[in-house]
């Protein structure tokens, strides 16, 4: 049997079965000739599963979407058709939130094991009889390849733009290297001492340009167990000579060392945005305070700068797609910054100092 063929046979067979009842009981508002033409042609996946995650009802739209038949699905795990990385995400944030509903990003298995990437919006309903979550979820996969060529486009960028502050900062313990291995030929005595030396500049070296690669390589996103002093302190070490060069001095004040379930690479992205816009507000010098702390199971980083500030007119259109106020701006920084929290399930906050600068306040839900 062809493909298609196969696809519209699994079709007819999900139209077939009774999706118009759930527990016994219909949908009631409408006649079921057009809920059935509704659960038929729509593009999005309703479901129900109950607390413990079964599944209890899906819309035939999953048989489109991911192949499977919703009687397939019936009284399954809903957990068993997503990617392993993504389930403790899903539970964690479940387990913790008090308001619903919820939106989470996702990505699905369909029957032939291809990673779908999904959008999906959860509410937990209560009646009287039992307790359900209730959802619909929709393929987001085009906006999400969209987003990744943003990703790379934007890294790279960013790359670019400290390449010039990076040389300079490597030319320094090169200089020293070369100085010493001038001595050493020479003959001079305190060898040991020496070699002590050029070790910890060939490492200043190496942590500098490891930090440039690792911006720079592709997108892939991976969710692990990171804690917020080490990303930060990385993005400030690649950032440091960028600062040095504009007369900017850079402090980082640490609170408790949160853990977070976060993908290192768009965590570390997202800083090292939110702190070179804070250098381009500053090309005269000044100051950038990075205060980290933990609150009621949310790490919160304040990024204070001490610029001219942004005026309330433009405050709420920062996070818009390439809306920028500077000369050679992309407007994509901030709008890759927001993406990027929605996906940790987290959020940005952009607030004018009430005397001078502006801050851009960080919160990701730490791991329980």
């Amino acid at each position: 049997m062809k493909e298609d063929d196969y696809n519209r046979e699994k079709q007819k067979q999900a139209a077939s079965f009774n999706l118009m009842s759930f527990d016994g009981r219909t949908f009631a508002g409408l006649p079921k000739p057009m809920l059935k033409w509704i659960d038929e042609n729509g593009f999005d996946i309703v479901f129900v599963c109950d607390e413990e995650g079964m599944i209890q009802y899906t819309s035939t739209s999953i048989t489109r979407m991911l192949g499977y038949l919703p009687e397939e699905v019936y009284g399954t795990s809903s957990l068993a058709y997503l990617d392993p990385c993504d389930v403790p995400v899903l539970r964690n944030r479940i387990n913790s939130t008090t308001e619903w509903p919820q939106r989470f990003h996702l990505t699905a298995l369909d029957n032939r094991g291809k990673h779908i990437w999904m959008e999906a919006s959860i509410s937990f309903v209560e009646t009287p009889e039992a307790s359900y979550y209730i959802g619909v979820a929709k393929d987001v996969s085009d906006k999400k390849e969209i987003e990744e060529m943003m990703f790379r486009s934007e890294k790279m960028s960013v790359a670019g733009q400290l390449a010039a502050g990076i040389a300079h900062e490597i030319r320094n313990p090169l200089t020293s290297l070369k100085g010493f291995l001038q001595l050493i030929q020479a003959g001079i005595s305190r060898k040991e001492e020496y070699y002590k030396i050029m070790v910890e500049e060939i490492e200043k070296i190496e942590t500098i340009t490891s930090e440039l690669l690792f911006i720079s390589k592709p997108v892939a996103e991976n969710k692990e167990t990171e804690t917020i002093h080490e990303m930060l302190q990385d993005v400030i070490t690649l950032l440091y000579s960028q600062a040095r060069l504009q007369n900017v001095q850079i402090t980082f004040e640490k609170g408790q060392n949160s853990s977070l379930l976060c993908d290192r690479s768009q965590i570390k992205q997202l800083f090292i945005n939110l702190i070179k816009n804070a250098l381009e507000e500053m090309p005269n010098g000044g100051k950038i305070d990075i205060r980290q702390r933990q609150a009621d199971g949310v790490c919160i980083v304040d990024v204070v700068d001490e610029g001219p500030g942004i005026p309330d007119n433009v405050l709420e259109k920062l996070k818009e797609p390439f809306f920028t106020t500077k000369k050679e701006g992309t407007g994509l920084g901030l709008m890759i910054c927001t993406q990027i929290l929605e996906k940790h399930n987290g959020r940005l906050d952009i607030l004018r100092n009430e005397t001078l600068g502006s801050t851009f306040s960080v919160f990701l839900p730490v791991m329980n």
